[in-house]
């Protein structure tokens, strides 16, 4: 296993990261505990959840994910052997939260600190490695919203009081570093700038979607990523199984997410599906497994610090794991440009 510098901290991360929004809905706690104990064998050491999860979030799960990554660490005592990231949600009225903090939650000092008390005690752990933000409290896209409109009047939390509270979870020893998710290249330019004033924590990651079917991060944010060494935690690098080849030809298995809810659309139109075939076409000329050559092609860029997989079976894991022993060599890169050039960023 490959491991990457965190931002610009001693920290190391593997280049793959479990992700864990499957924990306590599509996988129960043994199959959880399992899922981590074979990642950790493989040399997995990041282990990436949230309050809100598992998804779809409900009322009746919320927290189930972080519980049940608690209970692995209570039962193995291996904290050390982990780099524990979760993320506080950003305002409820985004996914209809009225579930969680009586459904006004903002991303201000008082509803921050709240989340993250809550996040250590159903982690059963003394600090988190590294505190995201989910979503941004101000109006912007994210989510795979397209066409900005810019809001003439708004109420977001300020930035600065933002930034502040989670400086103060680090000089309280309960966040080692702090990152943001869904974010665009401004909201990242305001935090980094922000963080130059003194006792102010500089953001070490972003943890955004990074697929073959959806390669946005690459316009703005991936030169930002470099330069600043904010480093990517790439999600859904699968687009939600897609890029597994097991939805081709309109087939929908019963257990997959995008069969049991509707709401998870972002991936499911006829550009994804036409550059989904074109991709699986790339994987069948040049013999390699569809899903191993989509993780290989984020984990080869130069913006990403981990790739984070999710799997609800462990023959899933151990295929997404084996990526890492595939290298794609210039004329499957080529290839895959081609489809690229022919549906870019179907599904953003």
């Amino acid at each position: 296993m490959e491991y990457r510098s965190l931002g610009r901290t001693d920290i190391k991360v593997s280049a793959i990261g479990l992700g864990t929004m499957t924990f306590g809905e599509q996988n129960t706690e043994a199959e959880a505990h399992q899922q981590i104990d074979y990642a950790l064998e493989q040399g997995v050491n990041l282990i990436d959840t949230a309050e809100m999860y598992p998804v779809p979030p409900r009322a009746e799960t919320y927290g189930s994910t972080e519980r049940i990554i608690g209970t692995w660490l209570k039962k193995r005592g291996q904290r050390d052997k982990l780099v524990l990231a979760t993320k506080v949600a950003g305002p409820g009225a985004v996914l209809g939260l009225k579930h969680l903090r009586g459904g006004n939650n903002r991303l201000d000092r008082s509803n921050i600190f709240a989340a993250a008390e809550a996040s250590l005690q159903r982690l059963q752990t003394d600090y988190i490695d590294l505190y995201q933000l989910h979503w941004p409290d101000r109006s912007t896209n994210f989510f795979g919203k397209l066409g900005y409109q810019h809001p003439e009047v708004e109420q977001a939390v300020p930035i600065e009081e933002t930034l502040d509270a989670l400086g103060d979870l680090v000089r309280a020893g309960k966040v080692r570093q702090v990152g943001l998710s869904n974010e665009t290249p401004w909201g990242l330019h305001q935090y980094l700038q922000m963080s130059l004033l003194p006792g102010r924590e500089r953001i070490v990651s972003i943890q955004n979607p990074y697929s073959l079917l959806n390669r946005s991060f690459e316009v703005g944010l991936a030169e930002m990523a470099i330069r600043e060494q904010v480093g990517l935690l790439a999600y859904s690098p699968l687009a939600f199984g897609m890029l597994s080849g097991k939805f081709l030809n309109g087939a929908r298995p019963p257990e997959s997410r995008i069969a049991r809810w509707s709401r998870f659309a972002r991936y499911t139109n006829d550009q994804g599906d036409r550059a989904t075939v074109g991709y699986a076409e790339v994987a069948g000329r040049h013999g390699v497994n569809m899903a191993q050559m989509a993780l290989a092609f984020v984990r080869q860029q130069r913006f990403v610090a981990s790739v984070l997989i999710g799997a609800t079976t462990m023959e899933q894991l151990k295929t997404n794991l084996t990526s890492t022993s595939v290298t794609l060599q210039p004329e499957l890169l080529r290839d895959i440009e081609a489809v690229h050039r022919l549906q870019p960023n179907p599904c953003p």
